[in-house]
């Protein structure tokens, strides 16, 4: 995968369908030797950055895909040491594939060196790079470094020949030259190798070897990701016993011309005979079918160009169609049909959208003339959203690895479906493969729900136990499915597919107006301290103080797995040291815009009470002392600082007594309502009990209810007269035209200036709506997760 971007990448965090694509068309003749082909000046650039590339947000699936944990890797360590905390994973594993030899063997690369056979589900070492290659092997620096991948020749079973590349630096950097052309200031090699086994059939490798490939990179980071044949071509084919290589442009093409350069390997997929001689070195051949052999300045050995990262390659075994998973610089996951001659437009393109090297940070629309450029653009694709103010400089956590078409047998729900991942969040998507069509609309994406060997709807973090999955792609030589996960070194065989609702968590009526979901199972990649919204709003939640430790393994109902804990931490100290959550901006959430001069709101979720509330105040010198309140979740108003609120459900003292209430304040300026529940809080919040609270609030005609379990509540409005100005302004009366400047949970302050109001509790699936639900949709969304 890619290592940190030097720009801002990402848009959405799923799948899209979008505008047509135009038919690319194959290259003309370059200009000069070290040019792309020649082409009409383009068109004036629009001035204006797209700013939501792919707006269609992903297709929840009505599929869940079951997985069995198939087997289990050793820890493994980088050499060099790594510097960077993203290496230090306990098995980089990055593939599983079957020799082609009839065995039914499954081989399986680390990146740190060992190449392994699994032998029923248990791995042994069949080859170790790095000891073979010591000094020079390198696997410290740069994400894919390393040994990156295995391909068997297609009669591996008959000549025991295979391929391997890997990384070099050290002393290799001093006495060891690359072929074709390297990139100036090189700091790694990649390395192609042929190896020959002496007997094909041993699980430990004996034999000889010959280098067959060295490319030079300027940075660890967009080397040769993977080499392979194409499984589809049959003895006679053009295509057969020709070996692919997908090179990265080294790190480089962002600010050079590098990827769309036809004399140099970088940036390009390659095609070569690796038992031919009429390469440069005289170790491979060119195939005379490649579609620059003979064009002055361009190397024959290029398959197709103008690629940043590419990621994972595949060819459906039906329509022998080559699909490419390609990483992004800025915003676009795509997946590609790849024909000979393509050129995918890196650094011109990036999707189907302009890149400027004088504005990296964002994407522009497309030339006027962009159907004569000659480009080819992706069948499938998806973007994504970093949270407010993420640098453009930082790695937002998102890379797709390509996967592929599925017609295996075991799995008939998958059968025709293209089915990939984002490699470092783990959501698992598909597509339909008769969809990804050249030329026209992006075949709609689906995201896969995840089911473990019990039943149990899990996510590919929990499986990882980390929020970085790291995961992999492989199949079987029957074209079964199996997930890798360097997080922790497992791999996970599909052994079948599970109808669920497509928002199981969610009642479908109440889909449309859920604007910020957070079920505290999808933490922000790179930050895990932030929690990814559900909803459509997509506002990053700030787990204050506690951070990624707040999240527990306690779902309040079946198909959840995992909770929000919040809490005081030390009542004997002044201060803001209390678990709490939330978001702020003091001029307001521009994400949270859908509760802007709304005519009502919701807010409904789970709760449990689970230690000493209200909690001792830790603002007053007294330590019998306590607060007067106990925050749950709500909105903030226009103007709050961070206190007060639009809507919200907490305990609070009316009268003198703690009751249960929903408060609300419709202007920003304006007095609050408060709703309180007639009976004990206690008795409708008891302790160690998940309880399913929901508050509506009205705008348009004042009116206000709290429900428990998905049943409403007895209550009584606390401030007399019209707090919401309904009587004294015109009407239609809504909320004022101003954003939230946030959320709350399990306290106040959510930019944590001050400690307030904190809760010992949990919370579960908090919800969001931007409009007064009714009674009976409260009641529907509680049994919707109740049900059996």
């Amino acid at each position: 995968m890619a290592q940190p971007r030097r720009f801002p990448q990402w848009r959405r965090l799923f799948l899209p369908t979008m505008a047509a694509l135009l038919v690319a068309t194959l290259p003309a003749a370059p200009a000069t030797a070290r040019s792309a082909p020649a082409r009409s000046a383009p068109a004036p650039l629009a001035d204006v950055p797209v700013s939501d590339p792919i707006p269609t947000d992903p297709i929840p699936a009505e599929l869940g895909l079951v997985l069995r944990e198939f087997a289990a890797f050793p820890r493994t360590e980088t050499v060099p040491a790594p510097i960077d905390p993203r290496l230090v994973r306990h098995a980089r594993i990055n593939y599983l594939r079957a020799a082609p030899d009839g065995s039914r063997r499954l081989f399986v690369p680390d990146l740190n060196g060992p190449l392994y056979v699994l032998e029923n589900g248990t791995p042994r070492v069949y080859l170790d790079l790095r000891a073979t290659f010591t000094p020079d092997f390198w696997s410290g620096r740069g994400l894919g470094s390393g040994f990156g991948f295995v391909t068997f020749h297609p009669r591996f079973g008959e000549n025991g020949i295979f391929y391997t590349v890997h990384s070099e630096a050290f002393g290799a950097l001093g006495t060891k030259v690359p072929d074709l052309t390297a990139q100036p200031n090189t700091v790694v090699h990649s390395v192609l190798t042929e190896w020959t086994a002496a007997d094909p059939a041993a699980n430990t490798f004996s034999g000889t070897r010959r280098e067959v490939l060295r490319l030079g990179f300027a940075t660890n980071i967009h080397a040769i990701q993977q080499i392979d044949f194409n499984p589809t071509a049959r003895p006679g084919d053009a295509d057969y016993g020709l070996l692919y290589l997908a090179v990265g442009d080294g790190g480089i093409g962002v600010s050079t011309g590098v990827p769309q350069d036809l004399a140099v390997p970088q940036g390009k997929i390659l095609r070569i005979d690796p038992r031919g001689t009429n390469g440069a070195n005289g170790r491979y051949g060119i195939p005379a079918t490649n579609p620059f052999v003979g064009r002055a300045g361009a190397l024959g050995e290029i398959y197709a160009y103008g690629m940043r990262d590419p990621h994972r390659f595949s060819w459906d075994p039906s329509t022998r169609r080559l699909y490419l998973g390609h990483i992004g610089e800025h915003a676009i996951e795509a997946v590609y049909e790849v024909r000979a001659g393509d050129n995918l437009g890196w650094n011109a393109r990036e999707g189907r959208f302009t890149f400027r090297q004088d504005d990296p940070c964002a994407l522009y629309p497309l030339p006027a003339d962009d159907a004569q450029l000659g480009y080819t653009y992706p069948v499938a694709a998806y973007d994504h959203d970093p949270p407010a103010g993420w640098s453009c400089t930082r790695d937002s956590g998102h890379a797709i690895s390509g996967g592929f078409v599925y017609r295996g047998r075991a799995v008939p729900a998958l059968r025709g479906k293209y089915v990939f991942a984002d490699l470092v969040e783990g959501r698992v998507f598909y597509t339909n493969a008769n969809q990804m069509r050249r030329g026209a609309a992006l075949a709609p994406l689906y995201q896969l729900k995840i089911f473990d060997a019990a039943g149990r709807r899990v996510t590919t973090q929990d499986l990882a136990g980390d929020p970085r999955v790291d995961l992999r792609l492989g199949t079987d030589a029957a074209g079964e499915l199996y997930l890798l996960s360097k997080a922790n070194g497992k791999v996970w065989q599909v052994t079948g597919t599970r109808r669920v609702a497509a928002t199981p968590d969610v009642h479908p009526n109440l889909t449309r107006n859920l604007a910020v979901h957070y079920d505290f199972e999808h933490a922000f990649t790179p930050l895990p301290a932030m929690e990814v919204d559900q909803g459509r709003s997509r506002t990053y939640l700030n787990l204050v103080n506690g951070g990624a430790a707040m999240r527990v393994p306690d779902g309040a109902y079946p198909g959840s797995n995992a909770s929000l804990q919040t809490r005081q931490v030390d009542p004997a100290v002044a201060g803001n040291d209390d678990w709490k959550a939330g978001v702020y901006a003091a001029t307001g959430v521009p994400s949270l815009a859908a509760f802007n001069g709304v005519r009502g709101m919701t807010v409904m979720g789970w709760v449990k009470m689970t230690g000493q509330n209200p909690a001792p105040n830790s603002n007053t010198a007294d330590p019998a002392d306590s607060y007067g309140a106990m925050g749950l979740f709500g909105l903030l108003s226009g103007t709050s600082d961070g206190h007060p609120v639009r809507a919200l459900i907490e305990v609070v003292n009316v009268g003198g007594q703690l009751r249960l209430v929903a408060l609300g304040r419709r202007l920003d300026a304006g007095a609050s309502q408060t709703f309180a529940a007639t009976a004990d809080w206690q008795t409708l919040l008891p302790r160690d009990e998940w309880v399913f609270l929901a508050a509506t609030f009205d705008f348009s005609t004042g009116a206000m209810a709290l429900y428990r379990n998905g049943a409403p509540l007895a209550g009584t409005y606390t401030v007399p007269g019209d707090p919401w100005a309904l009587t004294t302004t015109p009407g239609p009366h809504t909320s004022s035209a101003t954003n939230p400047t946030g959320i709350k949970i399990g306290g106040s302050y959510p930019q944590d200036t001050r400690e307030q109001n904190p809760c010992d509790c949990r919370m579960d699936s908090l919800m969001f709506l931007d409009r007064a639900v009714t009674a009976a949709e409260v009641s529907q969304q509680y049994r919707w997760v109740t049900r059996p």
